[in-house]
């Protein structure tokens, strides 16, 4: 499917990124206070961010797969929304781990596949001008910042149901909005099972999955404890809103120049770069002490992140085999924000609790590290090119 941009759909589109990501930040950093105001401990907080990521690596295959083979990518993409706003508001009810785990596995069950479903629509929607993406999806980064400062003012105010409530009330917004936004079917270019097959046999596709582990497990530490780190630097929660906007800045100017990113510096290397910006931002976490460069060493996250993000789902898009879009996203996002996440969070939790935040950061960091190295070895290994392909499109 290459049907061209039209302002038909990319406004839903970008109306739809900013509600989800408004949705998240209004929700996802508050988690870990809520956990510890519920009288979790910091192992046990590493364990439950640690669930939720695994569940996504197992939900977000299932559900792409699901929506690949039946083509019902729409119908399933506003189940997922329904259930992800029922099962958040039902979280705020839970008390005790036990009970805590279940609701936030079945919360991050519903969570999995919406982005993957949305990401391959986009990307089909696009046709050849795949690389232009950042530009839509830029529309979260600013949703993420904007909700931030004004739900962490909530929180201060009335108490973190609030958070609860308007990540709720944003995706059932998002959910009207899958009304005007067009979901891509794509046709299958032969059986399901077969496509799958050769996907998962595609070394190169093999190598893109484990560094994108890598940097997930980084970004997890970050993601998953930034708020307790802020908390214990003595942060409000208007601060810790603000830590999310300051990052927002470098995202949204990253996600705008991606496809030139792209075409300059091609998939390998943007996926380079971010591993090393992902290092030196984690060791800048690590001899911090003051909330005001915290919201400096945020402005590091559109490197470190967004620019992985872009080449990932660019990648994914262009090792996929045809009708399989939905799928090869749904992996991608596993990987990353599911086992990685899960890598990074539990690791991190159990590091957070027995050294600190400090030496948490660094440890972080050395993994990040070997990771890039084995990025770089691998590029060095082949005379064809690199492990990955040239061109992100």
């Amino acid at each position: 499917m290459n049907r061209p941009l039209s302002a038909n759909f990319a406004l839903p589109a970008k109306t739809f990124y900013f509600l989800f990501y408004a949705a998240g930040a209004s929700l996802a950093p508050f988690l870990v206070l809520f956990y510890r105001q519920q009288g979790l401990d910091e192992t046990q907080i590493g364990l439950l961010a640690g669930m939720q990521p695994l569940m996504t690596l197992a939900a977000a295959s299932l559900w792409g797969g699901l929506a690949d083979s039946t083509r019902q990518h729409r119908t399933l993409l506003r189940v997922a929304l329904i259930g992800a706003a029922f099962f958040a508001l039902l979280l705020s009810t839970m008390r005790g781990f036990g009970g805590l785990a279940v609701v936030a596995l079945a919360y991050a069950f519903f969570m999995a596949p919406i982005i993957p479903l949305v990401d391959n629509s986009v990307l089909e929607l696009l046709g050849e001008r795949s690389n232009r993406y950042g530009r839509i999806r830029l529309w979260g980064a600013i949703g993420w910042g904007v909700a931030g400062p004004v739900v962490g003012r909530l929180v201060d105010w009335g108490g973190l149901n609030y958070s609860f409530y308007i990540f709720a009330l944003l995706q059932l917004c998002g959910l009207l909005v899958t009304f005007g936004l067009p979901i891509a079917e794509a046709s299958l270019g032969g059986g399901f099972w077969s496509a799958l097959r050769k996907l998962a046999a595609n070394r190169r596709w093999l190598i893109f999955l484990a560094v994108m582990f890598v940097g997930g497990m980084g970004q997890a530490v970050i993601h998953s404890f930034l708020f307790l780190y802020l908390a214990d630097l003595g942060a409000s929660g208007w601060t810790m809103g603000l830590a999310l906007s300051s990052a927002t800045v470098s995202e949204v100017a990253v996600f705008f120049f991606a496809d030139r990113l792209l075409v300059r510096w091609e998939t390998v290397r943007v996926l380079a770069i971010s591993l090393v910006v992902l290092v030196v931002r984690l060791l800048a976490y690590s001899v911090i002490h003051t909330t005001g460069w915290v919201l400096v060493v945020q402005l590091l996250h559109g490197l470190a992140f967004s620019a992985m993000w872009v080449a990932g789902v660019a990648h994914a898009k262009k090792l996929a085999p045809p009708g399989l879009g939905a799928t090869a996203q749904g992996l991608l996002t596993g990987i990353y924000f599911g086992l990685g996440s899960a890598a990074g969070s539990t690791a991190g939790g159990f590091l957070y609790q027995t050294v600190g935040p400090f030496a948490m950061y660094r440890w972080a960091a050395v993994w990040v590290i070997v990771g890039l190295a084995a990025l770089v070895l691998s590029r060095l290994s082949t005379r064809s090119g690199g492990v990955l392909p040239s061109s992100p499109t």
